[in-house]
């Protein structure tokens, strides 16, 4: 990635300009959501997402909505690129002190950094990003393992971490480990800085009118190339159908979420391109398996043989996606997905396992899941069929996004369906945020699974530096979780996105952040 040079303005003068914009930016009437005037907006991007971010706060979230967005505010100190390779970014360069045992990790810093609030990136800035994010129990599966951060001067960071961890750096990539200015959080607080997040990354966040839009501008002093749009604005359309017509008439730019059935119409519209890539995510159904009747192995079992899963996600996808088979996504290092067999469709097995359980008649169960995804919403349909054939009556709820996410993590909901994106790549991220016995809850284990083997094998696999090795513990891992069934395996996930033919360069990322900066609109 090219990085800009150029002259730092005076902070002063910088500060009246960053004023100037945003008391302009909220006074000024919002434009171009109208069909006809879209048709000629070349000054700001428009996209079409499902859901309002839960927070902006990125030690608070490590939800996808919500990444997204961090993502263009904040920067990592490294970036994850398309090939999962990481390449510097906030820091230029890192080294482990001691290769062979990989606890300390030196970063230094990019000079001339300025966040959106005027002030230069230092090392105090940094540490006291990764200290808090040590202690935020969202997100204590990514950065539980930092220890402390010693600041060696302005430009140079020790992290020091609490055991030999070796995809560390990886995870640095992670929006969880975006940096934030101390000063900024420090004095203006927590809940007042995630409404008004001030960060180093392209665009700065302008203003937010809950439940329709979020509006920002480019940040002119970026450190690297400047975003190529002056404003994003992401518009909150929780329907899809109203997304893709707002698309059609020019109303917004980009759609995320395109329908399976409408992938066809997509296609066929001369203004429109379809964008349909696998990610490192997989679709699954958790069981809640810390109390009844989900907390017995035959319980879920059953479940497992009465769904047919082939014809769920065919319904479902109609093709876009494909079944699972495990917890892990084919495209995560160290996933054995072709290794592990999916459950036979047995009625009759179900049925006879619900009856050794104590349920010869069955029982009734809540499914909840999140609104503005009707994959999500037909996938509850269908599994009250099929549960429904075997004498267990299911009761589907749809939620708001954050009350959803909410509420499955204090384990509210007897199944609930979501999926996880194995973002670093690593299988570390995608097994123990999701399995561990320490991660309950918020953190990410949402079907309070707990396995002593399955916890040992997990903290075994942060420990080895032998990828061989390594790998071998995952496999062992997902071998159990396959046969505990703690989740229904749904589907392998992939991202449908639609553009309009006049924006250019669009490309999606396997870990479901895609660069809006770097688009342009054709003349």
């Amino acid at each position: 990635m090219e990085k800009r040079q150029g002259a730092t303005p005076p902070k002063t003068t910088l500060r009246l300009a960053i004023g100037a914009a945003l008391i302009l930016s909220i006074a000024l009437a919002f434009t171009g959501c109208g069909g006809g005037q879209a048709a000629v907006r070349t000054d700001t991007l428009i996209v079409g997402v499902p859901s309002m971010p839960v927070n902006l706060d990125p030690s608070l979230v490590n939800d996808i909505p919500s990444g997204r967005l961090i993502f263009h505010i904040y920067d990592t100190l490294i970036y994850i690129d398309y090939d999962t390779v990481p390449q510097p970014n906030l820091a230029t360069s890192w080294e482990w002190l001691d290769p062979d045992n990989p606890q300390q990790l030196r970063v230094f810093l990019r000079e001339g950094v300025l966040f959106h609030n005027g002030d230069l990136l230092t090392a105090r800035d940094v540490a006291f990003s990764l200290d808090r994010a040590s202690e935020a129990p969202t997100i204590a599966s990514l950065a539980g393992m930092i220890e402390s951060t010693t600041i060696v001067n302005d430009h140079e960071v020790i992290i020091n971490l609490e055991y030999p961890f070796v995809p560390f750096v990886t995870f640095l990539g992670h929006t969880a480990f975006s940096i934030l200015n101390e000063r900024a959080v420090t004095e203006m607080g927590v809940d007042a800085h995630s409404q008004a997040p001030v960060g180093t990354g392209p665009y700065r966040l302008t203003n937010i009118v809950t439940g329709d839009r979020l509006e920002f501008t480019r940040w002119d002093y970026f450190w690297g190339e400047p975003a190529l749009i002056e404003n994003l604005v992401i518009r909150i359309l929780p329907d899809a159908s109203t997304r893709l017509i707002a698309l059609e008439t020019g109303e917004i730019d980009i759609m995320e979420g395109v329908p399976p059935p409408d992938m066809n119409r997509v296609r066929s519209h001369p203004d429109l391109t379809l964008f349909h890539e696998m990610t490192f995510g997989t679709n699954y159904i958790a069981f809640n398996v810390s109390r009844p009747p989900f907390d017995d192995i035959r319980v879920r079992h059953a479940v497992q043989y009465a769904i047919d899963l082939e014809a769920m996600v065919q319904a479902v996808y109609m093709g876009a996606m494909l079944p699972g088979t495990g917890p892990l996504g084919p495209m995560v290092w160290a996933s054995i997905a072709d290794q592990l067999e999916g459950w036979d469709f047995n009625p009759q097995r179900a049925r006879e396992l619900l009856a050794e359980a104590g349920f010869p008649d069955g029982f009734s169960a809540t499914f909840m899941t999140n609104q503005g995804n009707p994959q999500r919403a037909d996938t509850g349909e269908i599994l009250q069929n099929m549960l429904g054939a075997v004498g267990i009556d299911v009761s589907v709820q749809l939620l708001e996004w954050a009350t959803f996410l909410d509420v499955s993590a204090q384990g509210e909901p007897d199944m609930h369906m979501l999926g996880w994106s194995t973002s670093t790549g690593d299988p570390d991220h995608g097994l123990f945020a999701m399995f561990h016995s320490s991660t309950w809850g918020h953190a990410g284990n949402r079907s309070f699974f707990s396995h002593p083997e399955v916890d040992s094998l997990l903290e075994a696999g942060r420990l080895e530096t032998d990828p061989v090795a390594r790998a071998q513990i995952y496999a062992q891992a997902q071998r159990i979780i396959h046969q505990e069934s703690p989740w229904i395996f749904q589907s392998t996930a992939s991202e449908i996105y639609a553009v309009r033919n006049n924006v250019q360069g669009f490309r999606m990322s396997p870990d479901q952040r895609h660069k809006f900066w770097t688009l342009s609109f054709t003349n």
